[in-house]
């Protein structure tokens, strides 16, 4: 009689095989944009660069977003918003509006994981949403996950009457009508 413990191994590995499959199917099913944008900060060029999920289910889902060239003396929140009107997403001239509304407002307190604060001096003051930045070189980088879906607010809905939106990063609250750190990565929600 042959034995029980190989053909559990057997099942065990086809089990696994199968999940990995499917897990690496389910991160596959997002595709990605990068989006670059050079800016001139106290004298310094940064050449900022934000990767972010391009496509995202419209009931909600948390999205890893990463960036990196950032100043590391200026803060900023990453998280989705309505492209204010007469912001073209591919023409970088036209970003001189703040991007708003945003899912979550300024979620400081980091309630609702829809956006998160990098920063080198008070993300310890806000760890549940907050962290500094990776530094190399002079240069700043992170790579936080925010939960996106298409409902920003009770009245914006993403995708409709003439509403698009992006995953962006923009200045902080200390510096909120700062422009040069806005970057948007244009999302749609199935």
């Amino acid at each position: 009689m042959p034995s029980a413990a190989p053909r559990t191994a057997v099942r065990a590995a086809v089990a696994l095989l199968g999940a990995t499959a499917l897990t690496l199917g389910l991160a596959s099913s997002a595709s990605a944009a990068t989006v670059a944008r050079t800016v001139q900060d106290g004298g310094v060029q940064y050449n900022l660069s934000v990767t972010a999920p391009n496509t995202a289910a419209a009931s909600g889902q948390n999205v890893t977003v990463t960036g990196s060239g950032y100043n590391p003396s200026q803060g900023v929140y990453v998280g989705l918003c309505a492209v204010p009107a007469g912001v073209n997403v591919n023409d970088q001239s036209t970003w001189n509006s703040k991007p708003t509304p945003c899912l979550g407002g300024q979620d400081q307190a980091g309630t609702t994981g829809a956006s998160h604060w990098v920063n080198n001096d008070w993300w310890w003051m806000s760890p549940n949403n907050s962290s500094p930045y990776t530094v190399s070189n002079g240069r700043g980088g992170f790579s936080v996950s925010i939960h996106v879906k298409a409902q920003i607010s009770a009245s914006v809905t993403c995708g409709q009457s003439g509403v698009t939106c992006a995953i962006v990063t923009r200045a902080d609250h200390f510096d909120s009508n700062d422009r040069k750190y806005d970057v948007y990565v244009p999302v749609t929600f199935s």
